[in-house]
């Protein structure tokens, strides 16, 4: 970790002119993403005074850049804790081991597909509940508790639901988090485990999202994807940092992500451009390719249109983890996009079940249905030249498909069941093998 300011406070006049007392943090405030008002570090997200734009950290990338290296980096912990200084935290963080997953070579997989330099960053083993929201929900209760919140909330299609409860209850804190009542039982059940109080809402996500904010409202709890959204959505920048790091301290050519909100995606591209931005990576273009479900789509919609803003649409599709019919990113992830020469395209449910088959069998992945998105969506892409075959191309897979697997449970198959006979064996084993070659005639392996 880089070396900490010590117990003397610095003054700071931030570009925004917001002035504060650094100790510890290298953040500065909050600012308005579309008029760039300024606001105090608070619990608030949107520009109430102006425009009613969403609200984004400020940082002082020059204390950063004094101190912060790629050898303090690499001498910090396995964890997203490691770029502590371009997180919004103040003091000790809640530290659950969150981060530092894997980024494999999918050489299996790129052979299959026609690349030459494929790898899956896997946020399906993160740490504590399996996925990319452990990362986002470690920074926002963190930011609660130096704010003075003791009850936390969510809403959430279920994974921010299982990292809220897991973390909130390794915090001591008391957690209340929603949910549409339709969700996958393995997240259900991710959830209560933790003893939470759990809600589910009869009605899709957008519509638990609007009843949150009155609850946030009324309640005055830590939501953290409401009044503490500024804090939480800057977790999935490690994801940015990690794959920077894992690849040798280079940046890939093109990335795949799943879009549900388009926070992920616009987060991503913030944390290669802060490591450009401090000296830490060399500077060179990246393409931002996203995946939705055909059965919520709007941002990939707006993209094949042409348009910059986004129509809502009623989900209706098993990838009910990106299922957000109103995206609030959605119009900066159309932007990165665009600016960066990706994509945005959709998939539908066969297809996704059939891209969580393909990372499965090939690389002995097991994604849930937004992973079996951003696989299928990179096939499609790769078939429609979109992504070019000598780029270093990265894929996130962002939660485990143990979370989703009435998805799969009827293409997968089935056990063959034998006597304990040696002739049984044999007779069962001819079996599978001929379907096994019959398989390999058709995706020409």
């Amino acid at each position: 970790m880089g070396a900490a300011l010590g117990a003397a406070t610095v003054p700071i006049n931030c570009c925004i002119g917001v002035t504060a007392t650094l100790t510890s943090q290298t953040f500065a405030g909050l600012r308005c993403k579309e008029c760039g008002h300024a606001y105090a570090p608070e619990a608030r997200h949107v520009c109430e005074d102006v425009c009613f734009g969403p609200l984004e950290v400020v940082y002082d990338y020059d204390a950063i850049r004094a101190r912060v290296s790629r050898a303090s980096i690499e001498a910090g912990p396995a964890s997203i804790w490691r770029y502590r200084d371009f997180l919004p935290i103040e003091g000790e963080p809640i530290d659950v081991g969150t981060g530092f997953t894997p980024l494999l070579r999918a050489n299996r997989l790129a052979r299959r597909l026609g690349l030459k330099e494929l790898y899956i960053k896997n946020d399906g083993v993160n740490m504590p509940t399996l996925s990319f929201k452990d990362r986002v929900v470690s920074v926002a209760l963190t930011r609660a508790r130096e704010l003075g919140f003791s009850t936390v909330s969510c809403a959430s299609t279920g994974n921010l639901a299982n990292s809220t409860a897991a973390i909130a209850a390794h915090a001591g804190m008391e957690c209340c988090v929603f949910i549409p009542a339709d969700l996958e039982a393995g997240k259900i059940l991710g959830t209560l485990v933790y003893n939470p109080t759990l809600m589910a809402v009869r009605g899709n996500y957008d519509q638990v999202n609007r009843l949150c904010s009155e609850v946030a409202n009324t309640y005055g709890w830590g939501f953290v994807n409401i009044n503490l959204r500024p804090y939480y959505s800057e977790g999935s920048k490690t994801l940015g940092y990690e794959v920077v790091e894992q690849l040798g301290w280079r940046l890939p050519d093109h990335i795949v992500a799943p879009l549900a909100s388009g926070s992920l995606f616009t987060k991503i591209r913030k944390g290669f451009d802060e490591f450009m931005k401090v000296g830490l990576v060399e500077e060179k273009p990246v393409r931002f390719s996203g995946a939705q479900a055909e059965g919520c789509s709007p941002i990939a919609q707006a993209f094949a249109e042409g348009r910059d803003f986004i129509t809502p649409v009623k989900p209706n599709t098993i990838a009910k983890s990106i299922a957000i019919g109103n995206p609030a990113d959605g119009p900066y992830a159309l932007d990165i996009a665009s600016r960066t020469g990706g994509s945005i395209a959709a998939v539908n449910d066969e297809e996704i079940i059939e891209g969580i088959q393909l990372l499965a069998e090939t690389e002995g992945v097991f994604t849930e249905t937004a992973g079996g998105t951003t696989i299928a969506v990179l096939k499609k892409l790769v078939e429609q030249g979109k992504i070019d075959p000598s780029e270093t191309t990265v894929a996130y897979i962002t939660g485990n498909g143990l979370k989703t697997t009435e998805a799969v449970a009827s293409a997968v198959g089935e056990p063959l069941t034998i006597d304990p006979q040696l002739a049984d064996f044999n007779a069962a084993w001819e079996r599978a093998q001929s379907l096994q070659r019959a398989t390999w005639d058709t995706v020409g392996v």
